[in-house]
């Protein structure tokens, strides 16, 4: 407990200095603080981004910052948060991704998120709710595939996430919602856009051991090994080759 209260107010103490030092922080700011927080997994950091935008009067009616705040969410439920906190953090990454949406409907990056979102919710229902949800994730899922620009750096990188998310939907789903062909193409569509980024590949790697394909998924496991990180996602990327390398162990 003392650890935690301390953590707390160290973080409170980062967002009140940060305000001070940088004054009216701009969206833009806020945006490369949660990039640096999610390259590196920085838990004291991505609260920094939450309670920063959080205490901006009228954050709630910007669909920029609601999207920051949503992605920082997201993020912190992933790696930062304690699995008592995971899916009240989705939750409000899904409700600030939505209200950004209801702001800006083309808003493609909000979209992503509130599918992602959808899509960590599931795990926390029965079987059948999260069949219902299903058909959010799908939508918001193909929308933010739609909405995404490929011409601009950070909405590829997005695009790409979201086509991630749609293969591992084709892939994961129970009989008969499965298709394994779609889920192939969305992955590898994911990897003309990025090729730099090794989740894809780990990605394809499980979905060759769900067909069987046991040296296509080697392959696949060797590459997300030898390659380097997307330089915004390195700390994902060494999970990726953690991962990696276990299934590697599996199949010899």
């Amino acid at each position: 407990m003392k650890g935690s209260r301390l953590f707390f107010v160290t973080s409170l103490f980062i967002v009140f200095l940060f305000i001070s030092v940088f004054g009216n922080v701009t969206s833009e700011e806020l945006n490369r603080m949660f990039y640096e927080a999610r390259g590196d997994y920085d838990v004291e950091k991505i609260l920094t981004v939450i309670k920063t935008i959080e205490g901006i009067p009228g954050y709630d009616k910007d669909a920029r910052l609601l999207t920051i705040l949503a992605d920082a969410y997201m993020e912190y439920g992933v790696w930062g948060a304690s699995d008592k906190e995971k899916e009240k953090t989705y939750e409000k990454s899904r409700q600030y991704a939505e209200m950004a949406l209801k702001l800006d409907p083309k808003n493609g990056r909000a979209s992503y998120i509130a599918g992602a979102a959808i899509g960590r919710l599931a795990q926390y229902k029965g079987i059948v709710q999260s069949l219902f949800m299903l058909g959010d994730f799908d939508r918001y899922i193909d929308n933010a595939v739609k909405l995404l620009n490929e011409t601009d750096e950070e909405q590829r990188l997005y695009k790409t996430f979201a086509l991630i998310a749609s293969g591992m939907r084709y892939r994961d789903v129970p009989w008969p919602l499965y298709n394994y062909k779609k889920s192939e193409e969305q992955l590898n569509m994911a990897a003309k856009l990025t090729p730099n980024y090794s989740n894809i590949y780990l990605e394809l790697g499980y979905l060759y051991l769900k067909t069987g394909d046991k040296t296509k998924a080697k392959e696949m496991f060797e590459k997300v090994i030898s390659m380097g990180p997307h330089p915004w996602l390195i700390k994902t990327h060494e999970d990726a080759v953690k991962s990696a390398q276990e299934e590697l162990k599996k199949l010899k």
